[in-house]
């Protein structure tokens, strides 16, 4: 079994920050796999894209070959079933009377970073890899640096094994997030993140724009737009 420290689980939702942070996993560790969570999201489809994410990155660069080890789905519906969300009902997107998006998720990364850590445990695995960001994002609590710290202090306790838990993407935004990936793998991983990972709240895989697929008007569509835009211009394309 390969040392648990040269092993690590990428929170792999299907998403271009996590996809991101699974190529940049692949480049540091020897064996690296992934966990997804099915809480009943409105924008599931990005479960389905998953499959083919893992089954075209291992291929990108010779140094991943053989890297990229178990994929684990965790059913958490019951987060769906108590979460009265934009993500988890068919509900406007809109800010909320406490001041944070219909889109926020109650608990959401601390459950899903809970469960990946029992995961990792039993698989020997003490590096986790999420993509939170607190530069670039929604306004979600549970996307912020300081919650991440007290996630891992507190699962490392909990577990008495050292946790450890990386965010590449904390502090970038989502146009230096396109930058990564084109940095980590070249066009072709860049070309995997625009054409296979989804974002879009709402689900929408039917509409591509020149930075993927989506609705082109939710939050997150927009922050992907706008930072295909400024990396574009910064790229001098």
């Amino acid at each position: 079994m390969t040392s648990p420290d040269l092993s690590a689980l990428v929170l792999l939702s299907g998403g271009q920050d996590s996809t991101t942070c699974l190529g940049w996993a692949l480049d540091r560790f020897d064996r690296v796999e992934t966990v997804g969570f099915d809480y009943g999201q409105r924008h599931r489809v990005e479960l389905e894209v998953r499959e083919r994410i893992r089954g075209r990155i291992e291929g990108l660069k010779p140094a991943w070959s053989g890297r990229l080890g178990s994929d684990h789905l965790i059913e958490l519906s019951v987060l769906g079933q108590i979460s009265d969300t934009a993500l988890t009902r068919d509900a406007a997107i809109a800010l909320a009377d406490s001041g944070l998006p219909t889109t926020f998720v109650p608990g959401r990364n601390l459950i899903f970073l809970g469960f990946a850590a029992a995961l990792a445990y039993r698989r020997g695995i003490r590096h986790i890899v999420a993509g939170m960001c607190e530069t670039d994002y929604s306004g979600y609590p549970d996307c912020r640096d300081d919650t991440i710290k007290a996630m891992q202090v507190a699962l490392s306790l909990g577990l008495d094994r050292r946790v450890t838990i990386h965010t590449p993407l904390m502090w970038i935004d989502k146009a230096a997030t396109f930058a990564l990936a084109l940095a980590i793998a070249g066009p072709q991983f860049l070309d995997l993140v625009v054409e296979e990972t989804h974002t879009c709240y709402v689900g929408d895989r039917t509409q591509r724009h020149p930075w993927g697929f989506g609705c082109g008007v939710c939050p997150a569509c927009r922050l992907r737009a706008e930072g295909w835009a400024r990396f574009r211009k910064e790229d001098g394309c």
